[in-house]
């Protein structure tokens, strides 16, 4: 836990084999990192540009889809290995694998693909990662009640962070089965500042998740967490740290790129920010909505982009992995 007093934690959104080797033990070591995330980016990046994976994909003799699980599924038992002793003492320790992005409109293939993973990685403190979409919520009822811990990803509204709520409460969960509710962040900034006055920029995002972090507070269960992710800043318009700053609260999680928690150890904000007065978020938000902008359609184009960039990550990976 990296600020204990509040429970407020930090998780690698990056895995690569020979990170996890040599900084992710000692990130983990050290007490700044108690947990880890994947999705198709992040496993594009780390299979198709690092040297680490060329013997082991000699030695599998496969290809395409199934190459890919395979060195996905060593990715992630070697790091729920190493952040067993956090899960075993109750301080996080989980690390995040995401079902096939084509199934997100398919409840019954997420939920194949979904137990599928659990089984071959084998591993207690694996979360399965489901994108927030219609079918996406029912799935995730589903593989709670079974006692699969999930991380709900791609959240951008409020709606879609209570359905996954609901899917929670109505999946009558085993107690100790976890939920991370993933909120994304920055990208509404990348889409809106263009259009706001100075005094307006870099706070779409935080507001947004803010209201969220009430929400998911509000409810009081014990088992579910937000997760503020997409914390990275492009460009130098803002600190590196800006995003974890501005998101400190109790009970909650933040997953960012190395270089940013990096940047936040050294000189980052420690302060609790949150959680925000809900008047100064509604203040916040009219102002938007005098200005014309629909937020809820912003909210909409957010998640079918994030959609498709995970689609386009994992058909890149397939593809190059049948060569």
């Amino acid at each position: 836990m990296y600020i204990e007093n509040i429970k407020f934690s930090l998780w690698a959104d990056f895995i690569e084999r020979d990170f996890l080797e040599k900084k992710f033990i000692e990130l983990v070591n050290s007490g700044i990192v108690n947990g880890a995330t994947s999705n198709p980016a992040i496993f594009k990046n780390a299979f198709l540009n690092s040297k680490a994976y060329e013997e082991q994909k000699k030695e599998l003799g496969l290809k395409g889809k199934k190459l890919y699980e395979a060195l996905a599924i060593a990715d992630i038992q070697r790091a729920a290995d190493i952040l067993k002793p956090l899960y075993e003492r109750g301080d996080d320790g989980f690390v995040s694998i995401e079902v096939d992005p084509f199934y997100c409109d398919d409840t019954a293939a997420t939920i194949e693909d979904g137990i599928s993973l659990y089984n071959a990685i084998n591993r207690k403190n694996v979360m399965i990662k489901i994108p927030a979409t219609k079918a996406g919520y029912d799935a995730m009822k589903t593989l709670l009640a079974k006692g699969i811990h999930i991380n709900a990803t791609l959240i951008f509204s409020v709606e879609q962070a209570k359905k996954v709520l609901e899917a929670y409460k109505s999946s009558n969960a085993p107690k100790g089965t976890k939920l991370v509710i993933s909120v994304f962040v920055s990208r509404f900034d990348r889409l809106l500042d263009e259009k706001l006055p100075m005094n307006l920029k870099g706070m779409a995002g935080v507001m947004n998740a803010s209201k969220i972090y009430n929400i998911i507070q509000d409810a009081k269960l014990e088992d579910v967490k937000t997760l503020f992710a997409s914390t990275g800043v492009k460009g130098d318009i803002y600190e590196p740290s800006y995003y974890v700053d501005e998101l400190i609260g109790a009970n909650c999680i933040n997953t960012a790129p190395i270089e940013t928690i990096d940047a936040f150890v050294k000189n980052g904000v420690k302060e609790q920010a949150l959680p925000r007065d809900e008047a100064i978020i509604n203040k916040y938000f009219m102002i938007l909505s005098d200005m014309k902008i629909d937020f809820q359609a912003v909210c909409n184009e957010l998640l079918n982009d994030g959609i498709l960039q995970f689609k386009d990550a994992f058909r890149d990976i397939i593809k190059a992995l049948e060569k």
